[in-house]
């Protein structure tokens, strides 16, 4: 006998309960829509539209996965950002909506028609950057990522959302090799997690997630130390930077900043209230007279 659409979402969501998952009602319904090539519309105008043998078979299969704690975007291999849909992989940090916040406050202060250079450090999946020039099509961007395997993931996305020829991307070492003050705007999401707290989390996240993207060393500051100064190197007179940090990093990441010589230092909250990006600008040119 045949499964419904909703008989499916329904059945989903109990598996996804009983193995004890946070979100198990959108884990189905996302589930179930992709293997029955169905919308949510669909669940709601057709609910007992039959699923075939292979929709029933492709959605146990996804099912299965998500009891091992595999996260729906890399079972899906898609993940929505912002306002769009990248592909993931087990190479890339599943984009979150905290890191929205700095999307968010770049676009607040960036004039929509200003031919900006964007910088990405540690691109990942190019969430961040693409995002940016999607919003602002005079900008130009480029993404620095250590992970071969990383930028392959951000160079599909970028093709596949039109925006490959404003966009470079480069496999590197933070800004190493990069000019001075070549940039207006530099982001990133560096890995800010302590070492010894990584295995402590979610399954989803220390099983699935690249370590390189999450290890930020013994006090998760490593990658800030090397990034405050860099980031300013970088910066042209005036330039603005936007870092993502851990909920409990203000303190300490502001601090290596202003004693790199940046101004304006503040941090902004997410959705959550909690502390989450640090930002600010470089010393503009002194002008004369």
């Amino acid at each position: 006998m045949s499964l419904s659409l909703v008989q499916a979402w329904n059945t989903a969501r109990k598996r996804l309960q009983d193995a004890g998952l946070a979100g198990p009602v959108i884990d189905a319904r996302l589930l179930v829509e992709a293997a029955a090539e169905a919308t949510r519309a669909d669940i709601v105008a057709d609910p007992h539209r039959a699923l075939t043998a292979d929709q029933a078979e492709l959605l146990e299969n996804y099912l299965a996965r998500r009891e091992a704690r595999e996260p729906v975007s890399q079972i899906l291999g898609r993940k929505g950002f912002w306002k769009i849909m990248l592909a993931v992989n087990e190479n890339v940090l599943t984009p979150r909506p905290d890191t929205e916040t700095v999307v968010e406050f770049v676009l607040r202060d960036f004039p929509p028609h200003a031919a900006w250079r964007v910088l990405d450090l540690g691109v990942g999946s190019g969430a961040i950057l693409l995002s940016i020039l999607a919003e602002r099509p005079a900008a130009r961007g480029l993404g620095v990522d250590l992970s071969e395997e990383a930028l392959a993931v951000a160079r599909d996305n970028a093709a596949n959302l039109g925006l490959a020829q404003r966009c470079a991307l480069l496999r590197g070492d933070w800004a190493t090799g990069l000019g001075d003050a070549e940039f207006d705007l530099v982001v990133a999401n560096p890995p800010y997690i302590a070492s010894a707290v990584i295995e402590t989390l979610e399954p989803e996240v220390k099983r699935y997630e690249p370590r390189l993207a999450l290890d930020g060393g013994p006090d998760g500051l490593d990658a800030y130390r090397i990034l405050a100064p860099e980031i300013l190197r970088v910066l042209k007179p005036g330039g603005r930077f936007a870092v993502e940090i851990g909920y409990d990093q203000k303190a300490a990441v502001e601090a290596l900043f202003r004693a790199a010589g940046a101004e304006n230092v503040t941090t902004l909250t997410d959705l959550a209230n909690h502390d989450r990006v640090v930002a600010g600008a470089k010393k503009p040119l002194e002008t004369i007279g």
